[in-house]
């Protein structure tokens, strides 16, 4: 482009008219476009003449144009300064580089999950500080009013209910269970609010919608990374496999001069090669296998489930029990071992859980991605499933779902064991939380550190068998996302928990880490982190969901406590909605409010987003044809191409043509092209040697490393 734009220098001949019209079509195509000149593709030369000639000398700009650019120029700046936040500030970016040189991406995707995490509690910690805490700490709520006086008809016991105080006394066991911190902004019965009409801002709504609000953020960061993390194969088709050709003469980084770097790219590339041989493997296997086999092998895999879901099923049955024995008998002398009984048998069921899921899928001998990728399928129904099944027993031992007690049917809620269920719950999630967290120190300085210091030590056949620890990919990340989860679960009773969820993973992230370098093999089947990044975000996303929907329930139906809290007045925490929206609101507002709430509203919504969902599905659905018929016009293409080629050399091989230039010397045949693909045949191209018997690697989509650029 630069050398159109040039003066012509006497003596040369003149441009062609077809040339020049183009030429100034494109002059005036860039003249008139908005997009900024840096991300034009051009040199830099030609970008400032481009920039002339949209600001050519003595011509002011208007104040809106130059208004228009300053504000283009901030918000790009933001957007970047935006995008270096969501990096994570750069934490843990040499660590992270050390990890994935020496142990594949795979392994590093979860310690880049682990970021990710951090920041999002990071930026729910700061939402909830914003809107709820700053403003009660500056608005000086009301000091907490006598105590309520009703009485409650329980069976067995006609006094006041029970506060839930321990018998022991202990200052530690009390930080352990929670009960220290009933009186902190740590847990829901703390937070105090005057009657709405007097305050110009209603904390009441800012703690009601915070964790909703928190929920959505996490939603969308989620949704974003599930999206930038869909595999490749998705888009490009399920036989495309990139060429190794590009990854042995362009995987080296140039640019390394220490050694250290050095040995870990080496491990890098070594790991990339590790995994392609064991993914084309694997799909020489499946190509080659008979009928008969592939029966046999879908017998295996109903078998392998079948039984895998009948152990999930017995550990959910055992978690519901001993919650439920756990509530029931609170008064009984161990009650300092039933405090920790519902999260130990859940760490319990969710360590033995992975490592027969392992086990059993490893029978099937699939590909390394689909291996872990249906580990971790089965560790979330497994994870989800007891987080699921222990929220519903508390429900059912708080809140009376499905039972009948006398304070039930007067309050809405157990009154007679938990005069402020809020905090109860708080502290079951919290003790959850915590308890995770120390059942991952343990294991990694009692378990596995001893493990690898006794291999070390002694020699044989049995220290040889037991060997370091594997590094489980799919059991760590269901750890960290259950803990999440509690932390989603826990945003309504127990706003600061993800504080707390803040410095555990940041402990976690060292923690594992020290425990993968120094404790640790890693595994000897590698995959791809592409694949994993997309079924972690996936599983994040179930848990968000796990936790939004007991959230909505009380809400929106559940009765609040009546003497603690900032909802202690009303039938449900969501009827403050309906208040504030009486009193700030004028009539007008009001009627448009209710209309968007109502069934003649949601009505046409829905069929318009059905609307929206087909013209999405039919422009995904045309792509993939379109994309389908590119491939096989690439093909066509390049047999065209080896026909002319073919045609070529008959006519220069032919004697006594006119057009011969005579015998084929040993230089034209060399110069004869022999690929337009270097390195390796093109799909149509006439082979050196006859096909061999056997299945065909060879597809369309191969086409697209020969002629078109690389993804």
């Amino acid at each position: 482009m630069q050398r159109q734009w040039s003066v012509q220098a006497p003596g040369e001949p003149a441009a062609e008219p077809g040339g020049e019209e183009l030429w100034e079509q494109e002059m005036e195509r860039l003249c008139l476009s908005q997009q900024p000149v840096r991300v034009l593709p051009y040199a830099m030369v030609d970008k400032r003449f481009i920039r002339q000639l949209r600001e050519p000398e003595g011509v002011k700009t208007s104040c809106w144009q130059q208004w228009r650019r300053r504000r283009q120029t901030a918000g790009r700046r933001l957007g970047e300064a935006a995008r270096r936040l969501t990096q994570g500030c750069g934490l843990w970016e040499g660590a992270l580089y050390e990890i994935g040189g020496l142990f594949g991406t795979g392994i590093q995707s979860y310690f880049t999950f682990l970021r990710f995490l951090l920041l999002l509690n990071l930026l729910t910690l700061l939402l909830t500080s914003s809107f709820v805490l700053l403003p009660l700490v500056w608005l000086q709520p009301p000091d907490p009013g006598p105590a309520l006086n009703f009485t409650l008809q329980c069976p067995g016991s006609g006094h006041l209910p029970q506060t839930g105080v321990s018998k022991f006394n202990n200052l530690l066991w009390n930080v352990f269970t929670g009960r220290a911190f009933n009186n902190t902004y740590l847990f829901y019965g703390a937070y105090r609010a005057g009657p709405e009409s007097s305050s110009t801002y209603s904390i009441r709504l800012a703690y009601l919608l915070s964790p909703l609000a928190c929920l959505l953020l996490c939603f969308c960061g989620i949704l974003q990374r599930m999206v930038k993390g869909l595999p490749q194969k998705m888009f490009l088709g399920q036989d495309y496999r990139s060429p190794l050709s590009a990854k042995v003469f362009s995987s080296w980084d140039f640019c390394i001069r220490g050694q250290e770097a050095a040995t870990i790219k080496r491990h890098e590339i070594s790991n990339e090669f590790k995994m392609e041989l064991e993914e084309g493997r694997h799909l020489l296997l499946l190509q080659q296998q008979t009928g008969a086999q592939r029966a046999c092998h879908l017998l295996t895999y109903l078998r392998v489930n079948v039984l895998i879901g009948i152990l999930v099923v017995g550990a959910i049955s055992a978690i519901f029990w001993a919650t439920k024995y756990s509530q029931d008998n609170k008064e009984e002398s161990l009650f300092l071992l039933l405090q920790y009984l519902p999260p130990g048998v859940i760490a319990l069921v969710n360590f033995l859980g992975p490592l027969l899921f392992v086990c059993l899928v490893q029978l099937e001998n699939y590909p390394p991605n689909t291996e872990v990728n249906l580990t971790l399928i089965w560790c979330v129904v497994l994870k989800l499933a007891s987080l699921g099944m222990f929220s519903f027993s508390l429900g059912q031992t708080v809140l009376c779902i499905g039972r009948n007690k006398t304070s039930c049917e007067s309050y809405g809620y157990n009154a007679c064991d938990y005069q402020c269920w809020e905090n109860s719950v708080g502290e079951e999630l919290y003790k959850l939380s915590i308890f995770n967290f120390l059942l991952t120190v343990a294991f990694a300085f009692l378990v596995s550190l001893p493990r690898r210091m006794l291999v070390e030590r002694f020699s044989g056949r049995f220290w040889a068998w037991l060997d370091r620890e594997e590094f489980l990919v799919p059991k760590n990340v269901l750890d960290i996302v259950e803990g999440q989860t509690v932390t989603w679960m826990g945003l309504f009773y127990c706003p600061l928990l993800p504080l707390l969820n803040s410095v555990f993973i940041f402990l976690t992230f060292y923690i594992k880490k020290y425990t993968l370098l120094r404790n640790s093999r890693a595994s000897p089947r590698r995959f791809r982190a592409s694949s994993s990044i997309f079924f972690f975000q996936l599983v994040l996303l179930l848990g968000l969901l796990l936790a939004a929907v007991p959230l909505g329930y009380v809400v929106s139906s559940i009765r609040s406590s009546w003497d603690c809290g900032l909802f202690a007045n009303y039938s449900a925490p969501w009827q403050v909605v309906p208040e504030l929206v009486a009193l700030w609101l004028p009539p007008p507002s009001q009627r448009i409010l209710h209309y968007l709430g109502s069934h003649a509203f949601s009505f046409p919504l829905l069929i318009l987003l059905s609307l929206v969902l087909t013209v999405c599905i039919s422009q995904s659905q045309a792509s993939s044809r379109a994309i389908r018929r590119l491939r096989k016009q690439l093909v066509w293409q390049v047999q065209e191409k080896w026909h002319l080629v073919d045609d070529l050399s008959r006519l220069l091989r032919e004697p006594g043509s006119g057009d011969s230039l005579g015998p084929e010397s040993p230089a034209s045949r060399g110069s004869r092209p022999r690929s337009f693909c270097p390195g390796f045949p093109c799909p149509g191209s006439p082979g050196p040697s006859p096909r061999r018997p056997g299945p065909s690697l060879e597809d369309p989509a191969r086409v697209v490393r020969c002629l078109g650029p690389r993804p």
